[in-house]
């Protein structure tokens, strides 16, 4: 049983993607520039074509790991149920590691690169993740038993999920289901550079995640959310939006001058060099944290 919830989805997409841009022009409410928006959608293409190119490798992997499995989940709705709220669970952990780790932030900083937040934007998917193996962390759900085709219908329907709140047109949901799921206020956040909320909301689905484990920040309505990364592209090639962090890590590691630096260089947190020179999201938002209490009125 194989079926891809993303193939389906896909000419919905295109039709939202042409509302919302009308919707824009005429209402007035959030923002496209054509570019942007064109390089965001090659970056999709070029996400389907490299994921079909390379899916053996997390196929190969799977088949090494799934010997050792527990036991072996049959097919049922409840089974389909249960995988996807841990696959959301694996999804939240594999995207914090994806914004603390070099390495995997290298494959998921182009996703970040646009400086504008739309539908588009949730199509801008990265191009690497044959480098990154970020696929280890589907290892729990394969050694529970979950088939392959299950892993891959609920983590498609976590794709499709996750489209929706790219958007600014959209406000606040109402309050028991922003309680709960993920939502464009909530990932509007996720894909701010403004200090307050860096490193924030990773959820893909399930909002509840990150208020478990102490990452949720809410919208500010005072604080408009400015898009993009730390230090933003000036370019819209996609090919550098693809691999430019890559690119990057290479050079940093061939000026590396201790096994420390290379470590540091790959694992540490973007951003991060050995004389603290670079600014990271956690030296950003001490920086942020100083200005705030001194503009606090002394008690």
């Amino acid at each position: 049983m194989h079926f891809d919830p993303t193939q389906l989805a896909t000419p919905l997409f295109i039709v939202l993607v042409v509302a919302e841009m009308f919707f824009v022009r005429y209402a007035g409410r959030g923002r496209y520039e054509p570019r942007d928006a064109a390089t965001s959608l090659i970056m999709g293409l070029g996400s389907v074509v490299f994921g079909s190119l390379f899916a053996f490798i997390f196929v190969w992997f799977a088949h090494l790991v799934m010997p050792w499995r527990l036991t072996t989940v049959a097919w049922s709705i409840p089974a389909v149920a249960i995988c996807f709220v841990l696959d959301d669970l694996t999804y939240y952990w594999w995207h914090r590691s994806a914004h603390r780790i070099r390495w995997f932030w290298a494959e998921h900083v182009a996703h970040h690169s646009s400086q504008h937040y739309n539908l588009t934007t949730a199509l801008r998917q990265p191009w690497g993740g044959f480098l990154t193996i970020g696929f280890i962390f589907k290892t729990p759900l394969l050694l529970l038993g979950f088939p392959l085709s299950m892993l891959a219908l609920v983590g498609g329907l976590n794709l499709v999920y996750q489209f929706w709140i790219h958007t600014e047109v959209i406000g606040k949901m109402p309050r028991w289901f922003e309680a709960v799921m993920n939502t464009p206020s909530h990932h509007r956040v996720h894909h701010a550079t403004n200090a307050k909320y860096l490193d924030a909301n990773y959820a893909g689905v399930f909002i509840v995640w990150d208020r478990m484990f102490g990452t949720f920040v809410p919208e500010d309505e005072n604080e408009k959310p400015r898009y993009g990364i730390v230090k933003n592209l000036a370019t819209y090639n996609p090919f550098k939006v693809a691999f430019h962090e890559f690119i990057g890590i290479a050079r940093d590691l061939a000026s590396a001058r201790s096994l420390r630096e290379v470590v540091g260089y790959i694992f540490a947190p973007p951003g991060w060099s050995p004389d603290g020179s670079r600014d990271t999201s956690d030296s950003i938002k001490a920086r942020w944290a100083q200005f705030r209490s001194a503009q606090s009125p002394a008690e």
